[in-house]
């Protein structure tokens, strides 16, 4: 074998290998739904692509949620399969390596399936990033959109935009940037909503227990206020 054939032959061993250690590191570092989760994500309909907790109400618009970072799906099935309970349909979508910047629009096979429904789109910290930057391009049929300790980017700017929009944070979130938090507000409507969720953090926004960097939560029910506060902004300003 020629020495340039062998130095390629040595440099694409080593790019596999170096791949191969990256997804395995990643998947160890993915946050596992905690078993009231995984529970319940049990009597959702499951695909390649999502898991889906529906509704029989079809007056209503469908709730599309980008995850967080490394955080398995599953781990937003408690609120998801409330908000479905009460007449919205929920699709929290699956992820390449659990990353939404992988599939930023994985969103399109949902509005494929249904694509005469009306539907709201949302995530979870880098989810609610590439969230906001999917319905900063399909603005068709989209009724407004949520952040839960997120926010949007340049590229998923909601300024211009006549749509409604909450976001919800939590008192003890120490993993979400603050500061780009604050100057994010400049991409979002002047009539977006902002509450906060008193002793709640990062990770109660789905139920996989301790993040890594995360303030302590001190309440129990924060998957609950979760539902709560959503279903609310859905039923009085999403219209």
């Amino acid at each position: 074998m020629k020495k340039w054939k062998k130095i390629l032959l040595i440099v694409l061993i080593g790019i596999v290998v170096i791949a191969v250690g990256g997804v395995a590191y990643l998947q160890t570092q993915t946050y596992p739904p905690a078993r009231p989760a995984e529970q319940t994500a049990q009597r959702a309909e499951e695909s390649s692509d999502w898991l889906y907790f529906p509704s029989e109400d079809q007056s209503k618009p469908i709730v599309i949620f980008y995850p967080g970072a490394l955080v398995d799906p599953e781990s937003y099935s408690v609120w998801a399969e409330s908000l479905a309970q009460s007449g919205y349909p929920v699709y929290v979508l699956k992820m390449p390596l659990d990353l939404a910047v992988l599939a930023p629009n994985r969103a399109e096979k949902v509005l494929e399936e249904q694509p005469e429904r009306s539907y709201v789109v949302g995530g979870h910290s880098l989810g609610g990033v590439m969230a906001s930057r999917f319905a900063a391009e399909n603005a068709e049929h989209l009724k407004g959109v949520f952040f839960l300790a997120s926010y949007p980017d340049e590229k998923g700017s909601l300024a211009n935009k006549e749509v409604p929009v909450l976001s919800l944070t939590a008192e003890n979130d120490q993993v979400l940037n603050q500061a780009a938090y604050k100057e994010s507000k400049q991409e979002l409507p002047e009539n977006a909503e902002y509450q906060e969720i008193a002793g709640g953090n990062h990770a109660g926004f789905g139920a996989y227990g301790p993040q890594k960097g995360d303030g302590e939560s001190t309440i129990d029910d924060q998957n609950q206020q979760v539902a709560d506060r959503l279903l609310a902004w859905l039923e009085n300003d999403v219209k």
